[in-house]
Formats: C-alpha cells, structure tokens, sequence
C-alpha cells in the first residue's frame, strides 16, 4: 500500500523489539491493524533492522508502514532525539552509522553490567546480549531484565535507585552532535523532525536545530500535554515546520495498556512528510 485512504490514521512514533519496545514486527503490524490504523512509521532507537520485517509482513495488508529512525543526539550536555520519516533505510553509509552506535551501546551496557555486579546485581548476559537479541539495547530493555528476574521490584525502581541519569550504574553513553544526526538523516533522504520537545524541556534551542536543517516538530505525544501540544504547534507554524505526533508505544504496559495508536495523526499529516521527503531527494541528486 502507498497511499493512506482519505478516512485513515496514522501513528508516527512506534518501538520494537528491535530496539527497547516488547513487540515483534509482525506483532507491531498487527496491532496497528486492530487499532484501525492506516499507517505506522516505524522509530527504533538507533536501529532499523525492523522495518524489513514489518513491511513484509504488512504486505497485502491494509496498512502501510514507514521506514523511520529516531536517533540518540545531544545539545552540549543535554540529550534530544531526532527523529527520521522516509529514510532509504538500505543506505549504507547510513547503515554503516548505525552499526558503529549499536557497537557503542553494547559497550556503554557491558560497562553498567560491571557497575551492577560491583552492587551484587548480576544480570544474565545472556538476557542482554543473547543471539535472539537484534537491533540495539539501552536502558529499558535492561530494566525490564532487571525486573524479570526479580533483581529489583520493577522497571521504575532500576531507573530511580540505579541506572538512572546520574545514578550509580549509570554510563552516559556516546551521542551524535545534533548537526551531524540531522545531517545524516537528510542525506538518507529522510526529514528530520524533533521527537518529543516537552518531555525533554526543548523549546528555546529551536531556532538552532532549524538553522541545522530541522524540517519538523512532534507536537503530538503521549507525554505531551495540551498546553505543550499548543505552544509546539505555534513554534512549528513560526518556525514553518512540518507538525507530526505519535504514540511513542514500546509495547503492553501495566494492566494491559498499549499506547499504540492513543495519538494518531491524519492522512495530510503523512502526506506532508511524504512530499517533503521527495523534496529532500531531489535536494540529494548528484
């Protein structure tokens, strides 16, 4: 499928197990389909070993699914994330990128695997680092571990007693300066877009990342709430930027809750991107 039907919606923010969400890529597609979706972009962290799988298994499904990234950049010492839509995610300079920070993350985890034995917490590296394990690892599928085998009570009390920022299983790990990641993602032929900004407090540093080549906001998120979706949705129309939202659904939740698809966007929302990301390839010519 390549167009969204005039009465569809899409979800512009969903995780996999191939970065630190639960569901598989078929399972993803499939709830996408129960929720009545017409489109899902596809946003691992760092990753984009799934978005193979999802569009074969969304095949002659009536769904269509968008290749997307968000990747792992900072500001000086603050973290942001940027997210990709319509990346050509078989580029291989691209891959080649995300080879090396799926490398770096195995290392910053090997290092707070370490740090939390030292603390008498040995976690299975297996569970970690286990031939089943694709994609990248970060924190939550840690904690989520740490939980499972009942290392700590849940995946709250991991992050707030020991691999939380600051905390003392906590490694920084390494991050692409945000000119370099939005760069990146324009020449994969994506378009760029700031995942999130409430619930990372962005807002005064807009101006820059446009300046960099920002081509949108994601006004529309889970942790958003609707004062914050108002003032990005004015910052997006004074700084002409493309508005985009998602879920940001890393799988089932406690009690059965799954956020894919409580924040769904239009079809001219989707098309939006679309066309900007043919912009972007013309731009990209030799």
């Amino acid at each position: 499928m390549t167009n969204l039907k005039n009465n569809d919606f899409a979800d512009l923010h969903v995780h996999t197990d191939r970065s630190d969400g639960i569901f598989s890529p078929e399972e993803v597609v499939e709830q996408a389909l129960k929720e009545g979706l017409g489109a899902i972009a596809i946003t691992d962290h760092d990753s984009v070993d799934a978005i193979g799988p999802c569009i074969d298994f969304a095949r002659n499904k009536d769904i269509e699914v968008i290749p997307a990234v968000e990747l792992s950049a900072s500001n000086g010492d603050k973290e942001i994330h940027i997210l990709g839509y319509f990346i050509d995610w078989k580029d291989p300079d691209f891959l080649d990128l995300l080879s090396g920070m799926q490398r770096s993350r195995r290392k910053r985890m090997e290092r707070m695997l370490v740090l939390l034995s030292k603390k008498g917490i040995d976690v299975p590296r297996d569970r970690i680092f286990g031939p089943e394990i694709r994609g990248s690892v970060g924190r939550l599928h840690l904690a989520r571990i740490m939980e499972e085998e009942h290392l700590v009570r849940n995946i709250y009390e991991a992050f707030d007693r020991l691999i939380g920022d600051g905390k003392e299983c906590y490694i920084r790990h390494e991050r692409l300066d945000y000119k370099k990641a939005i760069s990146l993602i324009k020449k994969a032929g994506g378009v760029p877009v700031l995942a999130h900004p409430g619930s990372s407090g962005e807002g005064e540093d807009i101006p820059l990342y446009v300046e960099a080549g920002l081509r949108g906001l994601e006004v529309f998120h889970t942790k958003h709430k609707f004062p914050e979706n108002d003032r990005y949705l004015k910052l997006s129309k004074e700084y002409n930027l493309l508005t985009t939202g998602g879920s940001d659904c890393h799988g089932e939740k406690r009690k059965g809750s799954i956020l894919l698809g409580k924040v769904r966007v239009s079809r001219e929302i989707v098309e939006a991107l679309r066309k900007e990301a043919g912009k972007q390839n013309i731009d990209n010519r030799p």
